[in-house]
């Protein structure tokens, strides 16, 4: 494939490429007051887009700053701007809010300054899946860090534990919460399977619930699978048949190890893509 193709709707247009929207000075480079979505178009589809939008005004509202845009308003911007593409790649459509200016405490933003800007970029979706090293960095509680928002100030934890699992040979990082359970890899929600069950993590504040991860949950309900949501430990997934993992960049990827363990693309991976894309083609 060539290079990228990037379109950026900003101050009121669209444009083409990479250009520069945020100063030195702007609180959301310094500070960190900054959240973002992820949907994507995936063959004429973009699954959960109304979700994705809701989600982003529900994390500027967390972090104090005002949403400029109703959730309906960013999903027709989205559907204008994927008009712009070839429709040969699957896109990734990246909605960002951040603050321009600080308010009466300095590192506190203000809710006047707010900008906004809609990101659609082509990106395949991934084709394989992953191995996974534990590392010791840990996801945060919603007592020390906006968990509740997808805010940028989250992914700098996220960036330590991938650097701390390839340094030791793996594809990604399996991240436990404040208090030892796992609670997600660095960059996706996680599934496993045993004893013909799926068990994933319950949502305890230190990890965004995902949308794909609701839709894959639902999905694999109406196929009759029994989903337990609970608090899980790396012995139980050390034990477990098959793990996998969901998430709106590559949605749904099987895992092949995790530390010493390996794991075979099984069943329920295969069911939960099978039933995700037909749900896509649905929706079309």
């Amino acid at each position: 494939m060539g290079a990228a193709e990037v379109m950026t709707y900003w101050d009121g247009s669209w444009r083409r490429g990479a250009f520069p929207m945020a100063g030195p000075m702007s609180h959301g480079l310094v500070f960190g007051s900054s959240v973002f979505d992820g949907a994507r178009w995936i063959d004429g589809a973009m699954p959960d887009l109304d979700r994705h939008c809701a989600r982003i005004n529900r994390s500027v509202t967390s972090l104090g700053l005002d949403p400029l845009f109703d959730e309906s308003a960013i999903a027709a911007l989205a559907r204008e701007g994927v008009t712009k593409f070839s429709g040969k790649r699957a896109l990734y459509i990246r909605p960002t809010y951040w603050a321009e200016a600080s308010g009466d405490m300095g590192v506190d933003p203000d809710p006047a300054s707010t900008s906004f800007c809609l990101t659609i970029y082509e990106a395949d979706l991934p084709a394989t899946g992953s191995s996974l090293g534990l590392v010791p960095t840990r996801r945060p509680g919603p007592e020390t860090m906006p968990t509740d928002a997808k805010g940028g100030c989250l992914y700098p934890t996220s960036a330590r534990a991938v650097r701390e699992a390839q340094s030791r040979g793996f594809g990604n990082a399996l991240m436990c919460d404040t208090i030892g359970n796992i609670a997600e890899t660095a960059t996706t929600n996680i599934f496993m399977a045993k004893g013909g069950k799926l068990f994933t993590p319950v949502p305890n504040g230190s990890f965004l619930n995902g949308i794909t991860r609701q839709r894959v949950i639902a999905l694999m309900r109406d196929k009759g699978v029994e989903v337990i949501e609970k608090s899980l430990r790396i012995e139980d997934f050390l034990d477990a048949d098959e793990v996998f993992t969901t998430g709106n960049f590559a949605k749904i990827l099987p895992i092949t190890r995790i530390e010493g363990r390996s794991f075979d693309s099984g069943q329920f991976v295969d069911m939960a893509r099978t039933a995700y894309f037909a749900w896509v083609r649905a929706a079309e």
